[in-house]
C-alpha cells in the first residue's frame, strides 16, 4: 500500500509538471485524474478536481461561468455536452475562450472506458499566423494556408502523442502475465501454475497439436497434452519452473506435426516461482522447409517475402526505432527503464538485420559499415542474451580501452554473437557453468573477438567441420546453420573466424575483423527538407533531424516538395523513394539537379536491394529503413557522388 502511495504521488508530481491541462474521466463521467494547470487553465474551485467529481457539475460550472460564451438555456447546453461525452468519440478541436484565449482540445477515449482530454493553450501560435499573414508580402496565400494547417496538424499530433503516452504508461502497469500473453499472439498462449495445471489459455492447444484437448483451464498439463507428450516436455517445464527460459522443438507424434514451444519463467516480487507462461507453435513447415529446400528454392521464397513484407516491416522498425530512440535519450529516466530502451533498440536493430539478411537468400548482402560504440554494443548484447542464460551460468564480457568507435555492421556482429553465446549456454548445459566474451586489438590491423565457454569444448570432428552449413552435434534439435552463417558474415566482413579449444577446458571461437576507425565527422546543422508520405516516419525522423541540430519543413509528397524546395536556405532534402503520386523521391532528385538546386539529395527507403525502384536511384546515396540516428548522421555527412 505505501509503495502504491508513493507511485501514485510521484505520478501526480510528473502530470503537474506538464505545461498542458489534463484531465481523464471514466466510464461513469467522473473525474480519475487531473493535473494543476488543468485547475490553473479554467480556473477551477478545489472541489471540482477531486477524484469523483462529475463531469456534469463541472460542465455546469464552466456554463454558468460564461466559458462557452452567452447561453440562453445553460441547462440544455449542459445536457448536450454530456450526451456528447458519453459517445467516448475521439475528437481534435480549436475553440476561442470566452477570456479571448485559444485552446486546442484533444480527446481520446481509454480501452477500459472513459477518455483522456489534453488542453493546450495555443493563443500565441494563432498570433504568430495571424501576424505572419498580415505581415508578409513575399509569402503566397497558398503557401501561407500550407503553413497553418501543417502547424495545426502538428499540434494535433502533439496532443495525440499526449494521451498516447499516457495511455502507454497506463497499460505498462499491466500486471505482466497480461502483457506477454498480448505480445506473443497469435499461436498456443497458455499459463500454468507451479502445480502444472493451466490457469489460463487462448483455446489455440488443438489447433497446434490436434487431438489435445481446448478446454484445459484449471486441468493437469498431462491431462491436457497426453502422457506422451507430457513426458517430452516435463523436463524443460519443470527447469522453467526453477527460473531457466528455454526454446525448444518437439515432434508431436499423434499427428507427426512439428511444434516448437518456448517457456518463460513467471516470478513474482519476491523471486519465487508463480508457474510458467507457454508459447506453442506449429513450425511442421518451417522445419521440413530446413532440410529439404535446395538453394533456388530458398532463392524464390526470399524474393517472395521481400516483394512486400520487408517494405512494411521496415517501416514499423523505423517508427520503433525513432520512439525507443527518444525514450533513450529523456534525462532522469530510471536505470531499468533506460535499459529496457537500449534492449528494444538493439531488438529492432536486429529486425532490420534479418531483413537484410532475407534479402541477402536472393541475392548478394552488402556490409553496412556505420560508426559504432564497441563498448555500447556489448552492452547491448548483455541486455538481450542475460535473461536467456539458465542460473549459474554468467557472462563475462572484457573490452580493450583502445577501441572506441569502430567502422563495422552492428547489425551483423551482434547476430553473430548472439548465436555464439547462446551456442556456448547450450554446450554448457544445466550446470555452472562461465562464458567468457573478450574484444582487443591486434597490432593495428585486426579487431578481434573471441567467445569462450566452460563446456565439454569442440570434439575432433566439431573442429574439422563447425563452420560447414548443416553440420550439428545437437541431432534433430539443430539446424547446422549458426556457426556457419557466422563463417559467412564475418568472411563478407573480410574477417576470419577460428574454432579451437581452451587449455582449461572448454571451446573457443574467435573472428577477425579488419580494425576500421570511425573517422570523427558530421555534417554542419542546417535546413533540411524531410519528404515522407507517412506521418509517423515522417514525425520519427524529424527528431532525429532535430536532435542532431538541423532546422526542419516537411512535405507529404513531391508535388508539396516542389512547392517548398526553393525557400531560402534549404541544405538537404531527404526523401522517401516511394511517394504518393506520379513522382517518386528518385524523380525528386533528378528534377533537383537539372534545375542545379543547391541542397544536396539523399533518399530513404524500406525496399529491399534488387528492388526495382530502389536500384533506380542509380549513384545517389539511399538509406536503408529502419536506421538508428547515429546511422542518419553518417549517411547525411556521406560526400557528394560524383
Amino acid at each position: 500500500m505505501e509503495y502504491r502511495d508513493a507511485r501514485a504521488k510521484l505520478t501526480q508530481a510528473g502530470l503537474n509538471l506538464i505545461q498542458q491541462a489534463l484531465s481523464i474521466f471514466d466510464r461513469d463521467l467522473k473525474l480519475a485524474v487531473s493535473n494543476r494547470q488543468y485547475q490553473v487553465m479554467f480556473d477551477l474551485p478545489d472541489k471540482l478536481t477531486e477524484p469523483g467529481t462529475t463531469f456534469e457539475d463541472t460542465i455546469r460550472y464552466l456554463v454558468l461561468r460564461g466559458e462557452y460564451g452567452a447561453i440562453t438555456d445553460s441547462e440544455a447546453a449542459v445536457a448536450v455536452r454530456v450526451e456528447q461525452a458519453r459517445a467516448f468519440q475521439p475528437h481534435y478541436m480549436e475553440r476561442r475562450r470566452a477570456n479571448g484565449r485559444t485552446i486546442s482540445v484533444e480527446g481520446s477515449p481509454l480501452p477500459q472506458g472513459g477518455w483522456v482530454t489534453v488542453y493546450t493553450d495555443i493563443t500565441e501560435i494563432k498570433r504568430q499566423e495571424a501576424l505572419l499573414r498580415s505581415r508578409s508580402k513575399e509569402l503566397s496565400e497558398e503557401l501561407l494556408a500550407h503553413a497553418e494547417r501543417l502547424a495545426q496538424a502538428n499540434r494535433a499530433l502533439a496532443s495525440t502523442n499526449a494521451a498516447l503516452e499516457e495511455a502507454k504508461r497506463e497499460l505498462t502497469e499491466m500486471e505482466g502475465r497480461t502483457r506477454l500473453v498480448t505480445e506473443m499472439m497469435p499461436a498456443h498462449i497458455a499459463h500454468v501454475g507451479p502445480d502444472l495445471i493451466y490457469t489460463y489459455s487462448n483455446r489455440r492447444l488443438s489447433s497446434v497439436m490436434p487431438g489435445s484437448l481446448s478446454d484445459i483451464v484449471g486441468r493437469p498439463v498431462e491431462e491436457a497434452l497426453g502422457a506422451e507428450v507430457h513426458a517430452k516436455i516435463e523436463p524443460s517445464l519443470r527447469r522453467a519452473l526453477a527460473g531457466a527460459a528455454t526454446v525448444f522443438e518437439i515432434t508431436h507424434d499423434p499427428s507427426g506435426r512439428r511444434v516448437r514451444i518456448a517457456l518463460t519463467p513467471d516470478r513474482g516480487r519476491g523471486n519465487e516461482p508463480q508457474g510458467v507462461y507457454i508459447l506453442s507453435m506449429d513450425v511442421t513447415e518451417e522445419a521440413q522447409s530446413r532440410a529439404a529446400l535446395s538453394q533456388g528454392a530458398k532463392r524464390e521464397l526470399a524474393a517472395q517475402l521481400t516483394s512486400g513484407l520487408a517494405h512494411d516491416f521496415a517501416n514499423l522498425l523505423t517508427i520503433i526505432l525513432g520512439l525507443q530512440g527518444r525514450l533513450e535519450r529523456m534525462e532522469g529516466l530510471p536505470g531499468e527503464v533506460g535499459e529496457l530502451a537500449r534492449a528494444t533498440l538493439a531488438a529492432a536493430r536486429r529486425g532490420g538485420v534479418l531483413l537484410d539478411r532475407i534479402a541477402a537468400i536472393s541475392g548478394r548482402r552488402e556490409i553496412r559499415l556505420v560508426p559504432t560504440d564497441l563498448e555500447a554494443l556489448l552492452g547491448e548484447l548483455r541486455i538481450m542474451t542475460e535473461p536467456s542464460l539458465p542460473q549459474g551460468v554468467a557472462l563475462d564480457i572484457l573490452g580493450d580501452e583502445r577501441l572506441g568507435t569502430l567502422l563495422i555492421d552492428p547489425g551483423a556482429l551482434i547476430d553473430s554473437l548472439l548465436n555464439l553465446v547462446l551456442n556456448a549456454r547450450d554446450a554448457i548445459g544445466a550446470a555452472p557453468g562461465r562464458i567468457t566474451l573478450a574484444s582487443r586489438q591486434v597490432r593495428d590491423t585486426w579487431l578481434e573477438i573471441s567467445v569462450g565457454d566452460t563446456g565439454p569444448g569442440f570434439t575432433p570432428e566439431a573442429l574439422v567441420n563447425g563452420l560447414n552449413p548443416f553440420f550439428t552435434t545437437k541431432g534433430g534439435e539443430g539446424s547446422g546453420l549458426g556457426l556457419s552463417m557466422v563463417y559467412d558474415q564475418t568472411k563478407l566482413a573480410g574477417g576470419t573466424v577460428k574454432l579451437a579449444n581452451r587449455a582449461e577446458g572448454g571451446a573457443l571461437v574467435s573472428i577477425r575483423l579488419p580494425l576500421r576507425r570511425a573517422p570523427d565527422v558530421a555534417r554542419e546543422p542546417g535546413l533540411v527538407l524531410l519528404v515522407e508520405d507517412s506521418a509517423e516516419i515522417r514525425e520519427e525522423v524529424r527528431e532525429m533531424l532535430r536532435a542532431l541540430g538541423h532546422k526542419v519543413i516537411e512535405a507529404a509528397s513531391a508535388d508539396e516538395a516542389l512547392g517548398l524546395v526553393d525557400l531560402p536556405g534549404i541544405e538537404i532534402v531527404l526523401s522517401d523513394v516511394s511517394l504518393p503520386g506520379t513522382i517518386t523521391g528518385v524523380d525528386l532528385a533528378r528534377l533537383l539537379d537539372a534545375r542545379n538546386h543547391p541542397a544536396i539529395c539523399r533518399l530513404m527507403t524500406s525496399l529491399p536491394r534488387g528492388d526495382r525502384l530502389r536500384d533506380s536511384a542509380g549513384v545517389i546515396p539511399v538509406l536503408t529503413k529502419p536506421f538508428t540516428m547515429t546511422e542518419l548522421s553518417a549517411f547525411l555527412a556521406l560526400k557528394d557522388p560524383s
